[in-house]
């Protein structure tokens, strides 16, 4: 198991995966990515029960779902540094043919990649498919999604949070990324949700929130107070709390940075204050 430290300097090397993947083919979202890289590091190295290799089946082991694919950088480097596939391959984000396209997608068999993702929505009804598979096959494990705030504005999700509790899968762990922006502005200028805690309890989760959602610490302490509350009959979200572009000064708390690349300027400040860790591809 990965030290605090260890798993801080991984997620400071993920965030200059990110800046280097999007400013090389001037695409991508690297705010909704930098945000999340605590979460992700923490979930692969440390929360998640993984085992060896990569099969679809997913038998024998926890599995994830990312629903607001648009976040792809986060994940590629996560899953390459993870050992998914060789870190060289980062290099080719966004390319033509490429495997990493810009939003996740399952037909060139990229190992890591269950679902084709980034149609925002769906990622949770999913995710609870193969959580009453993992029950009809006696398989203990847990699932794990994430959701982006803005992307809770489709009505999709909330006909799967119904279902959820409705059927008792509580072997889910779905959580939401509360940063507070989207694409058009903030959340609440775009279209207020209201209370996240309100709405999931309203609906029969269990809720628990992670206020310091880029805090290694605080991310591993309420992820595991989170399974302990499996098991018992209703589905579990985690409310996390990000600031969007975590980690460079001047993307954070900006829907500015949503889907935007740094030019090389921009980049050089953003790698300056992101030091070099584990080593670039």
């Amino acid at each position: 198991m990965a030290s605090t430290q260890q798993l801080e300097d991984l997620t400071t090397q993920v965030r200059r995966d990110i800046l280097r993947m999007v400013h090389k083919v001037n695409s991508g979202h690297p705010g909704g990515s930098l945000g999340c890289a605590e979460f992700l590091v923490a979930l692969y190295q440390d929360i998640m029960d993984r085992k060896e290799g990569f099969d679809m089946d997913g038998i024998g082991e926890d599995l994830f779902f990312l629903s607001n694919g648009h976040i792809s950088p986060v994940f590629y480097s996560v899953l390459a540094r993870s050992g998914y596939f060789p870190v060289e391959e980062l290099n080719t984000f966004r390319l033509i043919n490429t495997r990493l396209q810009g939003h996740p997608t399952t037909h060139e068999g990229l190992p890591g990649i269950r679902i084709a993702s980034g149609s925002l929505g769906q990622g949770l009804s999913v995710a609870l498919g193969a959580a009453q598979a993992k029950k009809l096959n006696g398989d203990k494990h847990l699932v794990y999604s994430l959701h982006g705030d803005g992307e809770m504005q489709e009505g999709q999700n909330w006909e799967a949070i119904m279902y959820a509790s409705g059927k008792k899968v509580d072997n889910i762990i779905a959580t939401i990324d509360l940063n507070g922006q989207q694409i058009d502005g903030s959340t609440d200028t775009v279209l207020p949700m209201g209370s996240f805690r309100a709405k999931f309890e309203a609906f029969g989760w269990t809720v628990l929130d992670i206020e310091a959602g880029n805090n290694i610490d605080a991310i591993l302490k309420g992820m595991a107070e989170a399974k302990s509350l499996t098991g018992k009959g209703k589905p579990v979200c985690v409310l996390l709390k990000t600031v969007m572009g975590n980690g460079v000064d001047f993307m954070m708390h900006t829907h500015a940075w949503h889907g935007k690349a740094p030019n090389d300027e921009q980049l050089a400040i953003g790698l300056e204050q992101n030091p070099e860790t584990l080593g670039d591809y």
